[in-house]
Parts: C-alpha cells; structure tokens; sequence
C-alpha cells in the first residue's frame, strides 16, 4: 500500500478593510485569493522528503507535481487535510485544467484526534510537543508568509523547512495513532495476509466480535495494537427482526 504524507502551505488572501475586528469581506474589496504556495510529502517508509513550491518549480509546475504525487497514492494521510489540503489542492487542479487525480482514500488525523480523545487542544504543534515528537519549526509570524509572497530567499527556506518540518511529526504521529484509526484503509487488500493497519503479520486471535446477527473472530496485531476482526462469520442468527 503507498501511503503518502503531505502538508500544503498557503497564502492569505489580501482585502481591503476599514477595521480590524468582525469585518465581512465583499468580493469587491477582495484583491488576492487565497492559493498553495507550497507542500511538502513523504512515502511511508522513504526518508526523503519531498517539497515542491512556486520559487522551486513555477505555480503550474508545483500543481502538476501534486497532482502526479495523489493519482500514484492509495492513501494519503494529513492534518486537517479533508477540510482544508485536499480541497485547497483540487481548486489549483480544477484552475489549472487538470482532471481529478486517480482515486485514492484519507486519513484525516484531526478527525482521528476529534473522535478519540479529549485533548486541551487538537492542534497539531500541542500534540507534536505532548507526544515528544518532532515539533514544528518555530518561525517569526505572519511575516514569514509576507516575505515568502514578496519572493525572500532566506524566507523561503525557513518556509521549506517548517513545512517538510510538518510532514515528518505527521508520520510520526500517525504512527503513534495508528491502533486508534478505526477507518483505516485495510492493508489486506493491498499487502496481502498481514495486520489491517500496519504491516506486521503478528496476530494472535483474542476474543469475537459480535454483530447484530453474526459471531466473527476477532484479531489483535501485537505490533502496532490495533483490532481487526476476520470477514468470515462462524456462527450466526438465521432470522432478523424488522425495524
């Protein structure tokens, strides 16, 4: 399974605005949208890290590189990413004439975070520092974004840096997560008889898992901790009841 991790970083839109608090924007004061300045990606299990952006490869040519990186993806895991990188990107395809990369399914770790646990925040920088894994880079600001958008080399690579920054604590978060993805695309389908999660082929059955109308046995993976249960049914009930 070729399972991608990415981070976009993007530009903020530039208005023209009589105050500084609860302004609603007319498209009319509206002077820049918002756009992908840049991303960073990693494979599972490569050490490079790749980052692409518009002083590197040109706007188009940063689009098309994405483009190329998702359509080889099965999955591609972010932070935020189905609300925020994924949507960004496909408006820079759609802009750029593209057609929708090859189909590929999510891993959304915001919402992993949202769903498990009760954090004092859910941003990614709290549970980097929290989990002692690689924290983000810490940089000066909003200028940072305003020297990138005026063409700051020095900037530029400070902006690099943060971003593939982002990518590996990403990983290693995932990794730390993996056992609490429960929408986690299964590995079966991909690598053959192993853990749906990770690779490990080191399951010990402990238990069943019941539905409503069937008994299946149920999978610990002794590697990563996650629980997967088989797709046979052992036993079950001949009759249902209707709703």
């Amino acid at each position: 399974m070729r399972l991608l991790f990415w981070d976009i970083e993007s530009s903020p839109s530039i208005a023209d605005v009589w105050g500084l608090w609860n302004n609603n924007v007319s498209l009319s004061q509206l002077r820049e949208s918002s756009r992908v300045l840049c991303f960073a990606a990693k494979w599972q299990g490569e050490k490079k890290v790749q980052f692409h952006s518009e002083i590197t490869d040109g706007h188009d040519g940063m689009v098309a590189k994405a483009h190329e990186l998702l359509s080889e993806a099965d999955v591609v895991c972010a932070y935020n990413g189905d609300s925020f990188d994924q949507p960004m990107m496909n408006a820079e395809f759609f802009k750029l004439g593209l057609p929708p990369p090859s189909p590929y399914k999510t891993i959304d770790l915001y919402l992993v975070v949202k769903k498990n646990f009760r954090f004092p925040s859910s941003k990614l920088e709290y549970l980097l520092k929290t989990l002692e894994l690689p924290e983000k880079l810490k940089h000066e600001g909003h200028e940072l974004w305003v020297k990138v958008m005026a063409g700051d080399i020095k900037a530029w690579k400070t902006m690099r840096q943060y971003n593939e920054r982002d990518v590996i604590g990403l990983e290693g978060l995932y990794d730390k997560m993996l056992p609490w993805i429960k929408s986690h695309p299964s590995r079966i389908l991909f690598d053959g008889e192993t853990c749906t999660h990770c690779t490990s082929g080191d399951l010990v059955k402990e238990g069943y898992a019941y539905t409503s109308v069937g008994k299946f046995q149920r999978w610990h993976c002794k590697s990563c901790g996650a629980w997967s249960r088989s797709t046979k049914r052992l036993d079950g009930v001949k009759v249902q009841g209707i709703l």
